[in-house]
């Protein structure tokens, strides 16, 4: 079958082969007739926009050469008289004839604008949206028409997003979307219907605090940039979360409806070593709102090689079920009553063979956070995480890699680098030129297998090399070597990226 595609790389395909349009000026003559829809393109038209200002003197022969070609591509078995039946003469001009199954764009437009329950609707938008292999029309960026069509079509494309999330979320698929709606509000900032999308996944997922936060995110930037503030519908939305009105609460679960959270890394990647069997990661969850710990609960039971080993809402809770259940590792918000995450992790670090601990955070002091490094934490999350992220954030402190947001990183490192604390260990003194470069190696926040393949040696080594560097600094944690490579400006705020 005869296909045409605009949603990325232009082109014409008979079955699998590609077919040869010609040069630019001749497949825009093509993509200007598939824009129009089927409708016929007056010729006058054709050459007013292929050649904007001045056309040549003889546009209109060049016109009519172009079409011929175009007909011998895309109907090379027509007989040489035989009236031409895809791009056909539509007096005073050219029209293309196809269906939309033949063409990409049409059929994504068709797709994007039905209506149906919220199973057809996620179905319909997930399938629109596979069709897109990169920018709409982009060979044709310096014609108006292409740009206007291109701005157009993405505008759909975005619409196409958020309409498969709320049908997800009319599916009860939350916490599996937050991740997409994060990466969607990121880049398109000024969509208000983003950020509801975004929220609302958040609350559903168990996650009010966060759902609150993104609501304040999105008020910042509508301020910022607009000088507005949010719109009626956000502003209910938050009024609804603050009073927790039941019609936000997920919908009853469906069959075959249960949100799947994959692992973000396959067997054998980091974390796991081929052929292995990963050991069960037992896990404390602490935090004051019973809906994050609900939200984190669905994560782990969701993902095998995790087990809750229990759940604590402050600071003094937390410190006694650690060492009454001995987890590998706490999941710990850092700002609770009673007793702050801050203090309840140096006390539980101070204890013998400590688990592994990480941060929560998402409006935490700088202050704060710099503390908790200090004090031997193995990084931070954001609560805004997704869940694969912070299913890697446990696996990656588990390894016994500093895993710390680089959306926190880079304000930390800009606010506190060269700053020296008094109680930190003595400078790099004594270390030599290999433990230096390891140790900018591990600011930078390469794992121990990234080193092994930067230095060209066994990882092995490098793990050796690693704790040989703890020991000689009197430091336990991963994390504080970094802490100690910008204290002693061995690596500074610009070096983050390289």
């Amino acid at each position: 079958m005869l296909t045409f595609r605009a949603l990325g790389p232009f082109q014409a395909r008979h079955g699998d082969v590609v077919l040869d349009l010609g040069g630019q000026r001749q497949m825009a003559v093509l993509a200007r007739l598939l824009v129009a829809g089927g409708r016929a393109v007056p010729v006058s038209v054709l050459i007013d926009e292929l050649w904007p200002g001045e056309p040549p003197a003889q546009a209109l022969s060049t016109i009519q050469g172009y079409v011929s070609r175009l007909r011998r591509a895309l109907e090379p078995d027509r007989a040489p008289r035989k009236e031409a039946g895809v791009l056909v003469s539509a007096p005073p001009g050219y029209a293309l004839r196809a269906t939309a199954e033949q063409v990409d764009s049409w059929r994504f437009e068709g797709a994007v604008k039905l209506d149906g329950d919220p199973a057809a609707v996620w179905a319909r938008t997930e399938e629109a949206l596979a069709l897109w292999r990169g920018p709409a029309l982009a060979e044709f960026s310096d014609l108006a028409w292409a740009v206007t069509e291109a701005g157009r079509l993405e505008e759909l494309r975005l619409t196409a997003v958020e309409r498969r999330a709320d049908a997800g979320l009319a599916l009860g698929h939350s916490a599996a979307l937050v991740a997409d709606l994060e990466a969607h509000v990121s880049a398109h900032p000024l969509r208000e219907e983003a950020w509801r999308l975004l929220a609302l996944a958040l609350y559903r997922g168990g996650r009010q605090g966060d759902a609150l936060g993104a609501l304040r995110r999105a008020r910042a930037v509508l301020r910022d940039e607009l000088g507005l503030d949010l719109g009626a519908t956000l502003q209910r939305l938050e009024s609804d979360m603050l009073a927790q009105a039941p019609h936000l609460d997920p919908p009853a679960p469906r069959a075959a409806q249960a949100v799947q959270v994959a692992s973000p890394e396959a067997p054998g990647e980091a974390g796991t070593p081929p052929g292995t069997e990963a050991e069960t990661l037992r896990v404390v969850v602490v935090d004051d709102q019973a809906l994050v710990r609900t939200g984190l609960r669905v994560v782990l039971d969701s993902e095998p090689g995790f087990e809750l080993a229990g759940e604590a809402e402050n600071g003094e809770q937390a410190i006694a079920l650690v060492r009454e259940t001995r987890p590998d590792l706490v999941l710990m918000d850092i700002q609770m009553p009673r007793l702050d995450g801050l203090t309840a992790a140096r006390r539980i670090l101070a204890d013998e063979d400590p688990p592994k601990v990480i941060m929560m955070t998402t409006f935490g002091t700088d202050d704060n956070l710099y503390s908790a490094l200090r004090a031997g934490v193995s990084g931070f999350v954001l609560k805004t995480s997704a869940p694969e992220q912070l299913i890697t954030a446990m696996r990656a402190a588990q390894a016994g890699d500093a895993l710390i947001d680089p959306a926190v990183t880079t304000r930390l490192i800009a606010a506190f680098a060269g700053h020296s604390d008094p109680a930190a260990p003595p400078a790099l003194a004594g270390l030599g030129d290999a433990e230096l470069d390891l140790l900018k190696l591990i600011a930078r926040g390469l794992t121990n297998r990234q080193i092994a393949a930067t230095l060209s040696v066994p990882e092995p080594s490098v793990a050796e090399s690693v704790g040989k560097l703890l020991a000689h600094l009197g430091l336990f944690d991963r994390a504080q070597l970094v802490v100690a490579a910008y204290e002693s400006g061995l690596v500074n705020p610009g070096d983050v990226s390289r």
